[in-house]
């Protein structure tokens, strides 16, 4: 099929117009009218289903995605027959294809071993002799995507196959159940010299040498530390108010407790690796048109250039990845009956453009932290594996390029943290929850107790309207008062590391803290308890917006409030960092 019109940049084209018909003909050839497909458009990017209509109307005004020139979506093998098939109808273009299997495992081995990583035989580079087993699995790996599925056929290799049917798994929802069960339906149906794996578990044992494992770190049980580094070969906790054992009983290697820990370091290097995706990594400073008054992606934001104007070594190389970080708390087990509550850490990366940077392939789970409870002041504890990363990250890890070709140095940087108000609590080190709840206002909160409800209710946001505001002057509809108070001014990280500076703080959720009394004030007045890990980072106190509550939430806090109140949220955007409890 003819697929030139794609490379048309005008969607008003008669040419563009009759391609996406003709698209559209061949992908609902063998569907019913009303059925839903993956959307090739550039917003969707195939990960979202649409109705016929909805994806011509997408195509004719977002665009197709240019580099979706093999429709495997639609029915098109993954791999070509021969090259003379696909000159003869017209797709010879097909072959450069950057979506193609072997340039893809290609571009993946230099990255990692080198131009010469393939011959490493006759190389006498002393990193790829020290990495023999690593390349010798990655050529492994390499020989079955050029693998026959099953003699004769030469639309799937033995790779692709695997590949696929794990993409549809993800794409489709399937269980592990229903996954064997399918393997078990290709083994009888395909010949006997089909090289079909025989379960889930040997389909992702084929495909692990890719890479992106996870560590497994042991942790002491009441949240005391993690057996890494200098406690790796301790068997029991080194907290002297804990001295929990690290394995479940005498003998036994089971731990107790474990971390899952995902690496950051090489999913961000595996970006650039796919020449599509590292053009993409720059599109924050080469592609987009900014514009002062509209903010459409964080690089519009005021927090983005104080830090590029306080780091201009960072900024230079728009390669360089800006991270987002989120957590909250959910039940795996989806009963609200039981009451274990498991934490996963996310990153993403904002480098990308909007309609990518949020999509799944782009979402990165960092770690997960195990129950039955919430980790609460202890986050710190589990966070230890990636603030080390992000640490080196900033230094910068040698990195290959396959868009430029070239190797070059890969800094990272977290930028600030969404989360909900709970969560803010967990991760910025401010007790969320007294006289003193809202982390903005600080000391000058304004908190009424309402005795005959046992609550604590924060007014004073009539403070944040313009000084000659109507509101400022009314009481009856307030709290009997005038206010002309003037806004509150956030302190700089800096000025809050010089209150968190000296605080010593003993991790562990051991007995004798669970049966101690509530936990007093400080002497300073504030709601601290603790210094938070993120100030190991040697940029975080520079940056000028650290945490931010996700929108969510928010919504459901001003669904609660009256409409003066309501209407004060909505104008004045500073005020979301307070507190309201109705």
């Amino acid at each position: 099929m003819d697929k030139t019109w794609m490379k048309i940049s005008n969607r008003k084209d008669k040419a563009y117009e009759l391609g996406v018909k003709n698209f559209l003909k061949f992908a609902y050839s063998q569907k019913v009218e009303n059925q839903k497909i993956p959307c090739p458009c550039t917003q969707c990017n195939n990960f979202c289903n649409q109705t016929k209509t909805v994806v011509e109307d997408h195509l004719l005004t977002q665009d197709i995605r240019k580099s979706y020139t093999r429709w495997i979506h639609r029915g098109e093998q993954f791999r070509h027959q021969n090259c003379g098939d696909s000159t003869e109808h017209g797709d010879g273009e097909e072959d450069s294809d950057t979506e193609d299997l072997n340039d893809m495992l290609h571009d993946i081995g230099t990255a990692q071993w080198g131009d010469n990583w393939a011959g490493r035989e006759e190389s006498t580079d002393d990193s790829l002799n020290e990495n023999h087993s690593d390349t010798d699995n990655f050529l492994k790996l390499l020989e079955d995507a050029k693998k026959e599925l099953y003699p004769g056929n030469h639309f799937y290799s033995k790779l692709s196959f695997v590949v696929t049917l794990l993409h549809l798994k993800t794409m489709s929802g399937w269980t592990i159940k229903s996954f064997n069960a399918l393997l078990e339906i290709f083994r009888h149906a395909l010949p006997p010299e089909a090289t079909v794996p025989k379960s889930f578990a040997d389909a992702k044992k084929l495909i692990r040498d890719l890479g992106f494992k996870s560590e497994k770190i042991h942790a002491c049980v009441n949240d005391c530390v993690l057996f890494h580094k200098e406690n790796e070969n301790l068997d029991t906790c080194p907290n002297l108010n804990c001295k929990e054992p690290r394995y479940k009983m005498a003998g036994s290697r089971v731990p107790r407790k474990v971390l899952r820990y995902f690496p950051l370091k090489h999913r961000l290097q595996r970006l650039y690796t796919h020449k599509e995706i590292g053009s993409d990594m720059r599109w924050h400073k080469e592609k987009y048109v900014h514009d002062d008054n509209i903010m459409r992606h964080p690089a519009d934001s005021e927090a983005w250039k104080h830090f590029d104007r306080l780091h201009p070594d960072f900024a230079v190389d728009p390669r360089n990845v800006r991270l987002g970080l989120a957590t909250d708390g959910f039940n795996p087990f989806g009963t609200m009956s039981s009451a274990y509550s498991i934490w996963p850490i996310y990153l993403v990366p904002y480098n990308l453009p909007p309609w990518k940077c949020m999509r799944d392939p782009f979402f990165f789970l960092s770690m997960l932290i195990p129950g039955p409870k919430s980790p609460g002041n202890e986050i710190d504890v589990y966070m230890e594996p990636l603030i080390d990363e992000l640490n080196e990250m900033w230094l910068g890890v040698e990195t290959y390029d396959a868009y430029s070709g070239k190797k070059f140095d890969l800094r990272a940087a977290l930028l600030w943290t969404i989360n909900d108000f709970s969560a803010y609590a967990m991760l910025s080190g401010w007790s969320t929850k007294g006289y003193q709840a809202c982390p903005i206002c600080m000391v000058e909160t304004t908190c009424v107790h309402l005795p005959h409800r046992k609550k604590l209710c924060y007014t004073g946001h009539r403070r944040f309207l313009p000084i000659d505001h109507s509101w400022r002057r009314e009481k009856k509809p307030f709290d009997g008062n005038v206010d002309f108070r003037n806004p509150v001014v956030p302190l700089s990280g800096n000025e809050i590391l010089d209150q968190v500076q000296n605080m010593e703080i003993n991790f562990g959720k051991t007995k004798a803290q669970s049966n101690a009394k509530k936990r007093k004030r400080s002497e300073s007045g504030l709601n601290w308890t603790k210094k938070s890990c993120f100030f190991e980072l040697p940029y975080w106190a520079d940056l000028l917006l650290r945490h931010n509550l996700d929108l969510m939430h928010v919504s459901k806090i001003s669904q609660r409030l009256s409409l003066p109140q309501l209407w004060i949220l909505k104008t004045k955007p500073k005020t979301t960092g307070c507190v309201v409890k109705i």
